[in-house]
């Protein structure tokens, strides 16, 4: 007659030796793929068990599909840094933690003054049986009306306070930065006479234009 199997129990912790880190419920982590050609897959861990000898560790997680995973594919708005929380739970061995990362929200994200190798974001849920996405509309800017992507310059319209790529409005990115004051096409009548006041007024004038990551 077989042994019954030893009951597992569940950890708060645990240190992963080969990297010398310690991880818990909650924390964001790189696995190492199946593929060594692909890159680290990112997870959030749910959970952690062991045997009754505390070895055999295992980690419970829901993973993040980067876009290129999706059924959709990856798009132009995208990010590089862009990961999904999927509804994807698996359980694997501890030992295939590859290290620690940090999965930031949208916002926080692109806040960052420096974004580091393991830094990302997610802004969308995703379900992987489906495609579907949570939420299934985001803003959209500029005249191509494409969601932001915190990997590309924009400059933001004093008039209607848009934001625009500069390609869309045939401007080079070098041009772009340059900028001190930008009027998209439709508010450039108007916003043209308010510069041309305001240069009047005072020649030292803070700059409403960001040519940097956007700041959201």
């Amino acid at each position: 007659m077989a042994k019954p199997k030893a009951p597992r129990r569940t950890l708060d912790s645990y240190t992963v030796k080969h990297i010398n880190k310690t991880v818990k419920a909650g924390d964001c982590v790189l696995m190492r793929p199946s593929d060594p050609a692909k890159p680290s897959y990112v997870a959030k861990i749910e959970g952690i068990e062991a045997d009754g000898r505390g070895t055999n560790v295992k980690v419970h997680v829901r993973w993040y599909y980067r876009p290129e995973e999706s059924i959709g594919g990856r798009r132009q708005f995208h990010g590089s840094k862009e990961v999904f929380l999927s509804d994807h739970y698996d359980l694997q061995s501890a030992d295939t933690i590859e290290g620690k990362c940090t999965v930031h929200s949208f916002k926080s994200y692109t806040k960052l003054d420096a974004v580091g190798n393991d830094d990302f974001f997610c802004r969308f849920e995703y379900n992987s049986s489906t495609g579907a996405f949570n939420p299934d509309r985001v803003a959209v800017y500029c005249k191509c009306e494409m969601p932001y992507n915190p990997d590309d310059l924009m400059v933001q319209c004093e008039g209607c306070s848009d934001w625009f790529h500069p390609a869309c409005i045939n401007m080079s990115a070098e041009e772009a930065k340059r900028l001190d004051h930008f009027y998209c096409e439709n508010c450039s009548s108007e916003g043209q006479k308010k510069l041309q006041n305001s240069h009047t007024a005072s020649r030292h004038l803070d700059t409403k234009v960001e040519t940097k990551r956007r700041r959201r």
